[in-house]
């Protein structure tokens, strides 16, 4: 499968310290996945790869401002466990995104993430668009949550999806193995880093 990388975006969605780091508050619900999928290392070298190719990459943090005023006062569901774990305060360490995967000059960062679904309330649809960008790479987190959100929204706006399956991570197995099995293969052509590297022409 050739991916063009001069049309081709890698998404990299959520990776930041509440998530992805020891301390983050959010890191103990991951963590069994992350380490079984090997995501940081996988998508860490996938970055530099893609990037060296001459694929555009960009970052999908989620922040919010301290009392989580830009979302409703009576969240439930996953944003009711954002707020009442304190995760993603803009400012604050846990909304960083991870040293490993630090922005680098040339690379994007949205704007505006401040639900599920990436191109909900973000840039993203402006930027793919206005840099010809057809081909869109997902990974980060959750697998069945804001990655799954912005697979279905990219496969209905028109753009080809890939979902990279060894670089994203959910809080069960068993929600990440039924994501993987099910979902992702309706709305997106899931590979792996290394099928996906391989196939930048």
């Amino acid at each position: 499968m050739a991916i063009d990388p001069k049309t081709t975006a890698l998404v990299l969605i959520e990776y930041q310290n509440d998530f992805t780091s020891e301390g983050g508050v959010l890191h103990g619900a991951v963590q069994e996945v992350m380490d079984k999928t090997n995501m940081l290392g996988n998508t860490r070298e996938l970055v530099e790869r893609a990037r060296a190719a001459g694929v555009t990459i960009i970052h999908a943090p989620i922040t919010f401002a301290p009392g989580y005023y830009e979302i409703t006062s009576h969240p439930y569901g996953i944003l009711k466990g954002v707020v009442d774990s304190s995760a993603f305060v803009k400012g604050e360490w846990g909304a960083e995104i991870i040293d490993v995967l630090a922005p680098h000059e040339g690379d994007i960062v949205v704007e505006g993430k401040r639900g599920l679904d990436t191109f909900a309330s973000t840039n993203l649809d402006f930027i793919l668009r206005s840099k010809g960008i057809t081909t869109i790479a997902l990974g980060g987190f959750l697998t069945n949550c804001c990655v799954e959100s912005t697979m279905r929204s990219g496969y209905e706006n028109g753009y080809r999806v890939i979902t990279l399956a060894d670089c994203v991570a959910a809080t069960s197995q068993e929600e990440h193995d039924n994501a993987l099995k099910y979902d992702y293969p309706m709305f997106s052509t899931p590979m792996t880093a290394a099928e996906f590297a391989s196939g930048l022409a």
